[in-house]
Order: C-alpha cells, then structure tokens, then sequence
C-alpha cells in the first residue's frame, strides 16, 4: 500500500484551517462574481415577474461599476471573507471530525488485518449535511450581514447598484461597516435577526454535502484505477478542479430554488417582494424605522415565485450561481493539498513556539 502523504495526518483543527485558507482564496478570486449572483437573487420581481428577466451576470457587473466602480464590486468584501473563514473551517473541522469518528468506529468492528474499503455514497452525504448543520448553526451571523451588505438596502431594491446614501440634513449618513449593519439588524428584530435564513440554511446542508460526497466517490474511484494501472496514487490539479467542478455544479442544481430563497431572506427582499404583491410599496425609511418585520419562509417565497413565473422563476439567477461557485469550489479542490501542506507547516511553527 502506497504510504500516505502528510496532509493526511493532519488533525481535524488542520484539515479545518487548510479548507478555510483555500475557500478565503478561492472566493477572493471570483468576489465581484459573488457580489453580482447576490444582487441577481436578491432582487424582487414585480407583479408581472419580469425585474429579473434577462438579467445576466455580466450586466449587473456593468452597471455596480458604472455607479460605484471598483469598490462597488468589494462590496462587503471583509465580512464575506469573515464569513467564508468561519463557515469553512468550521465545515471542515466537523466534517474532518464526524467522518474520522465514523471511519474509526468502522475500522474497529472489522476482523484483523481487514481493509476498510470507501465510505458509500449515503454515508458520505449524511455526513456531509451532519457537519454542514454544525457549521451554519455557528456562523449564519456573519452570513446575514455579508449579504446586507452585498445587496444593500431592501428600500433600494428596485436597482440594481445600491450605494449607502450621503450624508444630508434630513438624516445621517447610513453605517454600512460590519458592525453598523449588525447593530442596524439587532435594532430590527433583536438577536435573533443575526440567524435569518437558519431553516434554509438548514436544509441547504445538502448542498456540500452532495459536493464533497460525489468529489469523494469520484476520487475513489479515479485513484483505484490509477493504483492498478501504476499511475500513482494522487490526482492531478487539473482532475482535481474537473471533478470539483462536475461536483458543485450537481450540488447547486439541485439545491438552487433554497439558495435563492434564503438570500431573499437574509437581504429582505422577500418584505419588498410581499408588499409589491399587494401593491404597497415599503416607505424609504423601512429599514431603519419599520420593526414590525414578518419573517417569511422560504417555502412562501417559493410558492409566491412559482405563482408570478412558474417553475422557471425558481432558477432565475442560476446561470450567475453556478458559474461563481463552481469556479470558487473547483479552485478550492485544485488548491486543496497545497493548503494543507501550508496549513501542516502553520501548525508544526505554532507548535514550536507553544513548546519554547
């Protein structure tokens, strides 16, 4: 048996920071694409359902540049890559955990000398979604107001570009730091504003879980075949970033209407969307001084999309979500062994100075 690399020892903490490293690299290298797929999804379509029609990535790309250049395509870059740090090392650690624990267990009740063989495909996806529940559960906060502040104000919602206005004598100008928007959002609905969007999140789980559980099986599979033919036992970056790619694109297709339902949630475009339905206009001051918010579901958002636009509305925007996560996850998977390496070397220094 080919002897194992490094970063597979690397303990849960490791594997955790080398999956957070590479999805802070990786998202930083398609942000304005996530800054436009947000935007996309969180818009409200009028009573005809047309606002979003024909909305192509690159069209709102054009017109966040024209009204707010090149800062404008960072909007929220910081609390986004807080998020994206958070939520990955978290996922990787629970997953690293939860797996290692279920691997051990199997290993344990096999006869002596026996191999254990690849986790099945069901196994893999439970516990997936058993680690990607952990994960939201801990870091939604931060993912609420990085869409906030992606998106901007519901009030805003009929454009594309929403710059925070100046300020003028009428009032002051409007916080959109990481923390002014946490405070804006507690002021809201209290603590409990931070976790919008938890059930969606919930149950969008699935998502790397479907993500990492095809990546693995096909892995298997491919190093298998390569071990008896003799061509080693490690993929190549770019099998790495094809499978990566194949395995989010499944993912996101599946779980699409839920990612568009939850970030209407987060932004509160699904308020704007429930007053154009009844034709009452949320006031321009909603944001700040409305506090009666009813917290729509994502199963209502649903129901009211496919009412205006059929089963197609669930999909609108997909196109944006697909090709920016596929490409951030495909990076993430080519890069992934060399983020380890970095993060084995991390932990090796921390360890040296821990023991002076």
């Amino acid at each position: 048996m080919v002897a194992q690399s490094k970063p597979a020892k690397l303990t849960p903490f490791g594997a955790a920071l080398a999956g957070a490293l590479g999805g802070c690299f990786s998202t930083a290298v398609v942000y304005p694409l996530d800054v436009a797929k947000t935007r996309i999804q969180a818009l409200p379509s009028d009573t005809k359902g047309k606002s979003r029609a024909n909305l192509s990535m690159m069209t709102v790309l054009l017109q966040v540049y024209r009204k707010e250049g090149v800062l404008g395509l960072y909007r929220g870059f910081g609390a986004t890559m807080l998020n994206t740090f958070s939520m990955q090392y978290a996922y990787f650690f629970f997953y690293s955990f939860v797996r290692n624990s279920y691997i051990n267990r199997l290993t344990q009740k096999l006869p002596q000398g026996a191999k254990l063989g690849p986790l099945s495909t069901v196994a893999e996806l439970i516990l997936g979604a058993l680690a990607g529940a952990l994960a939201q559960i801990f870091t939604i906060p931060v993912s609420v107001i990085a869409t906030r502040q992606q998106v901007g104000r519901p009030s805003h919602f009929g454009k594309i570009a929403t710059p925070p206005r100046p300020s003028t004598s009428s009032g002051p100008t409007e916080d959109d730091s990481f923390l002014g928007v946490a405070r804006e959002i507690i002021d809201e609905e209290g603590v409990t504003g931070l976790w919008l969007g938890i059930k969606p999140g919930l149950v969008l789980t699935v998502n790397p879980a479907i993500t990492y559980g095809v990546f693995e099986r096909v892995k298997s599979f491919i190093l298998l075949a390569q071990a008896k033919s003799g061509t080693g036992m490690k993929l190549s970056p770019w099998t790495s970033f094809i499978i990566g790619a194949l395995s989010k694109t499944l993912a996101t297709v599946v779980t699409y209407p839920y990612i568009m339902a939850k970030v209407r949630i987060q932004a509160r475009s699904a308020n704007v969307d429930e007053a154009n339905e009844k034709t009452q206009p949320l006031p321009s001051d909603s944001y700040h001084h409305d506090k009666k918010y009813k917290h729509t579901s994502a199963l209502d958002i649903l129901s009211r999309v496919l009412k205006r636009e059929g089963f197609v509305g669930w999909y609108q925007g997909m196109q944006a979500q697909i090709t920016k996560a596929v490409l951030s996850q495909a990076l993430l998977f080519m890069s992934k062994e060399q983020f380890e390496h970095w993060a084995l070397e991390i932990m090796i220094f921390i360890a040296r100075i821990s023991a002076r």
